[in-house]
């Protein structure tokens, strides 16, 4: 096998959790190209794998929301990128309309994707000359693990390896800021994902005591807002400035804690290799949750409000001393 075409185009989250099936193919089949196709949205994010060869994007969000010509100009450049190559295999771990429009496109006679009842978008089996087993019972992100290795036959082994290396930021994210600083991503982009501004402040306030700085990113004006209400609680924390995606991985990048809901940034804190807990209020985190011995882990149920103690208990979960030997072992075998 010489290179394959994974498709996953949105969203941030999502891609980074799928990144794991570019070092699964590559340990199976030694040498061989892999590529990816995404949204120009969230292209950045696959730059940042030392395992992906050829990121091809297009952007299609944006095109669909302005229709402007030179996004069609664009998505035209992109296709004939796309087609560029032969794939010995199109992987399509997305399984809607624009995903499969895309593994369609590209130049390969073996194009596969899910199972009608496991697609997105039933329609886009149009583009498929093969399937995946049925959507296996474990967590989504697994599950493409165990997608692709079908599609392309071989046996998922190990933790997930995400292989990330963000660019350098231009200057340190806290400056000269010497103690620990936890962030905070309290808003989502639904409201009954959220979890209570009284409840972030109440934790705040306690790695506050423990001697952590707060720190509080945000993306909206109504973000900024909340994130003000958390910080007049917190002493010593600070609500960010305005940040690109890159910005807020490399602050990120710098932090000791992660604490925060079911977002994309909080998956990239767990990509990382951070010390991370993932709230869950609506969501399910049996199946879109994380968890890595002694580093991340979730909490909530997806129909009951965590607590503070819950939060508290987790936090302390991933960031006691005493599991630095277990938490070096994990992320060495990783």
């Amino acid at each position: 096998m010489k290179r394959v075409l994974i498709v996953k185009v949105t969203s941030l989250g999502d891609i980074v959790q799928a990144l794991p099936v570019v070092a699964d193919i590559k340990r199976a089949f030694p040498g061989v190209q892999v590529d990816w196709a995404s949204d120009e949205s969230f292209s950045e994010v696959v730059h940042w794998s030392e395992s992906v060869d050829r990121v091809l994007s297009a952007p299609l969000r944006r095109f669909k929301k302005a229709r402007r010509w030179a996004d069609f100009k664009a998505i035209a450049t992109s296709i004939a990128e796309l087609r560029a190559y032969r794939y010995d295999y199109v992987v399509d771990i997305h399984g809607v309309y624009k995903s499969a429009i895309i593994a369609f496109l590209a130049r390969s006679a073996r194009r596969i994707g899910y199972q009608n009842q496991d697609l997105g978008e039933r329609g886009a089996a149009f583009a498929y000359t093969g399937r995946f087993g049925p959507r296996p019972q474990c967590d989504a992100w697994h599950g493409m693990r165990v997608s692709t290795s079908e599609a392309l036959g071989y046996v998922v082994e190990g933790p997930p390896i995400y292989n990330l290396r963000l660019p350098e930021p231009a200057k340190h994210p806290f400056g000269g800021e010497t103690a620990p600083v936890a962030a905070f991503f309290h808003a989502t982009s639904k409201d009954d994902k959220k979890w209570p501004l009284s409840h972030w402040a109440a934790v705040g306030r306690e790695l506050a005591q423990r001697g952590f700085k707060v720190v509080l990113p945000w993306g909206s004006e109504g973000e900024r807002a909340e994130a003000e209400q958390i910080a007049a609680q917190v002493p010593g924390s600070t609500v960010l400035p305005k940040m690109s995606v890159t910005e807020i991985a490399q602050m990120i990048d710098a932090c000791a804690l992660v604490v925060g809901t079911d977002t994309g940034f909080v998956h990239l804190a767990h990509a990382l290799l951070k010390r991370t807990v993932m709230i869950f209020v609506a969501t399910s985190p049996s199946h879109c949750g994380i968890h890595a011995p002694f580093r991340s882990i979730s909490i909530g149920d997806g129909g009951a409000m965590p607590s503070i103690g819950d939060a508290l208990e987790a936090i302390d979960y991933v960031h006691t001393e005493s599991h630095d030997v277990a938490l070096h072992h994990h992320d060495s075998a990783a």
